[in-house]
């Protein structure tokens, strides 16, 4: 099993699409067996998915996310655990233990215009359901 959470110095980064680094952790047996910090140089929004899919990742710990974002990740088999704060560590030692406090419904809460004539907030997408950062 391979666990990606959204990170930033220590912490699971609040909007998956703009993370900068992922914190990759490798667990066999329910124990946590190594764990590395993996810039996405760049990637946004859909292209994470690919990112994480590639690396062998089966299960996401985020924080917000959009509605893109969710599915391409459905459509790459990757479990996600969205509305995740705190220590990055902790909630995967949480995850493991089966107590991750999640929300299955964790979006994005922000609004920023992205060019396109509209802002994530807008009431038939997320962010990632067009096409930013692709």
């Amino acid at each position: 099993m391979k666990i990606a959470v959204t990170y930033d110095n220590g912490e699971v980064f609040g909007h998956f699409g703009h993370t900068e680094q992922f914190k990759i952790y490798e667990v066999e047996n329910g124990v946590i067996k190594s764990a590395e910090v993996v810039p996405t140089n760049g990637s946004g929004h859909g292209a994470l998915a690919g990112f994480l899919a590639s690396r062998g990742v089966d299960t996401l710990i985020c924080g917000g996310i959009g509605m893109g974002a969710k599915n391409a990740l459905a459509e790459a088999g990757i479990m996600l655990f969205g509305g995740v704060s705190g220590d990055a560590d902790k909630a995967v030692e949480e995850l493991l233990k089966g107590t991750l406090s999640f929300n299955s419904d964790a979006a994005c809460s922000h609004h920023h215009e992205h060019g396109e004539g509209h802002d994530c907030g807008s009431h038939d997408h997320g962010c990632g359901g067009h096409s930013c950062g692709q």
